[in-house]
């Protein structure tokens, strides 16, 4: 999936904002200083130069070509531009005295929820998120979203969408797996990138996590992505859902708690990637009242946080691959990092869990030659951020100072302190 340069510029020239958004763009290559490098595939370069020319990285190394423009950044540290593989971009609250964010976005029409999505893709800018995977917008706004991007009308991260995740209610029929498989179809002949299933119970406040499709139906699920040539990503907060999830091959793992060692072991074999979604937990427990959520809430979310946590810690442990997911809905946007911090905690070195934001969110993609690393023939997508952060991750959730995406300088926080 490719930007279109000159339209994406040509917007971004005109929406450049006091909130530290920025659009530079030059027709000559540039040439980045930076004091030190993280390339995405392990190595570390002191005083490196990276050469950009149009959307891509043309070269990583010391020397400044002739005729290149130079930019100067020897302040900072540059890492590859993050990707957060699980977004709801769409869900948009103004903070509005009196309202809560889910009824407001329940009565907003189609048009308005595509123009608020911005507002949430420049918080994701500036907290160095290049790209997203957008997993479920009622009446497929994100498929619009995702385009007005690419097509240069809008200002935002690289999105990979889903459209419509496929759900049903516990309670109904179940809709057997031929309807599951056209429901996939459906969803693939309107624009999406990936399928996302509701395969268990679970979202906001509840963690109840009880499975709402079979075995057979996720199965179905699964092979009418992959014949279609798109991945799926199965969300199940309960270890049955997750269970199936897996051994129907579901590509990515949402959420999920409580894995046992066989689920764990097959997501290893399978090479299945696990998306934890840790820190929507603190953030739910953090502004529940906001959404008005039942009493105990805040107990229950943050009990099913150290559930979530320690299955992370297992599934690392065991070789499993993880991705870092957000899950960033309504004031989120802007946080999407924070799942870092949890990755820390679950036994990652700062850099395995920045790993986890590049090279892993990549692979998870489909993406790895082109996203995840800054190498010659990459996205020039690059974030320069003020620290060390192989030394400490908060460098990466906290001290993000300028951001490139697709040649296209998109956040300048730097101060002149260059």
């Amino acid at each position: 999936m490719r930007d279109s340069l000159l339209g994406e510029t040509a917007f971004l020239l005109a929406a450049v904002c006091g909130c530290g958004l920025a659009a530079t763009v030059s027709a000559a290559p540039q040439a980045i200083r930076f004091g030190k490098l993280i390339d995405g595939a392990g190595r570390v370069l002191d005083n490196a130069v990276v050469v950009v020319d149009q959307d891509r990285v043309r070269s990583v190394g010391s020397a400044v070509p002739a005729g290149a423009e130079v930019l100067d950044l020897s302040g900072y540290t540059a890492i590859p531009g993050l990707i957060d593989v699980h977004t709801h971009i769409t869900y948009y609250w103004d903070q509005a005295p009196g309202t809560r964010p889910r009824q407001q976005g329940a009565s907003r029409s189609l048009e308005d929820t595509i123009r608020l999505a911005e507002h949430n893709a420049r918080r994701t800018l500036e907290a160095g998120v290049t790209t997203v995977r957008d997993l479920h917008a009622s009446r497929g706004a994100d498929i619009t979203v995702r385009d007005r991007i690419q097509q240069g009308r809008g200002v935002g991260p690289r999105m990979f969408v889903c459209g419509q995740g496929l759900a049903r209610r516990l309670a109904g029929a179940p809709p057997g797996p031929e309807e599951v498989a056209r429901r996939v179809r459906a969803q693939i002949e309107a624009g999406a990138d990936w399928i996302k299933m509701f395969g268990s119970t679970g979202g906001f406040e509840d963690v109840s996590g009880e499975p709402t499709f079979t075995l057979e139906e996720m199965k179905a699920a699964v092979q009418a992505a992959h014949q279609a040539g798109k991945r799926i990503a199965i969300h199940s907060y309960g270890p049955a859902g997750a269970r199936d999830a897996v051994r129907a091959g579901a590509d990515s793992l949402e959420h999920a708690v409580d894995l046992d060692a066989e689920t764990i072991q097959e997501m290893v074999r399978r090479g299945t990637f696990y998306v934890p979604t840790i820190d929507h937990n603190r953030y739910y427990a953090e502004y529940g009242e906001q959404f008005g959520f039942a009493p105990g809430y805040r107990e229950r979310l943050n009990a099913f946080l150290q559930r979530n946590l320690e299955t992370a810690r297992r599934a690392f442990r065991a070789g499993v691959r993880l991705a870092m997911g957000s899950d960033a809905v309504y004031t989120m946007f802007g946080q999407n990092s924070r799942e870092l911090e949890w990755f820390v905690r679950a036994g990652m070195t700062p850099g395995q869990a920045l790993a986890a934001a590049t090279t892993n969110g990549a692979a998870l993609l489909g993406m790895e030659k082109s996203l995840g690393r800054i190498a010659s023939g990459y996205f020039a997508d690059i974030v320069a951020v003020e620290g060390d952060p192989l030394a400490d991750i908060q460098v990466v959730i906290q001290k993000v100072r300028w951001v490139m995406k697709g040649g296209v300088v998109v956040v300048d926080r730097s101060g002149g302190r260059r």
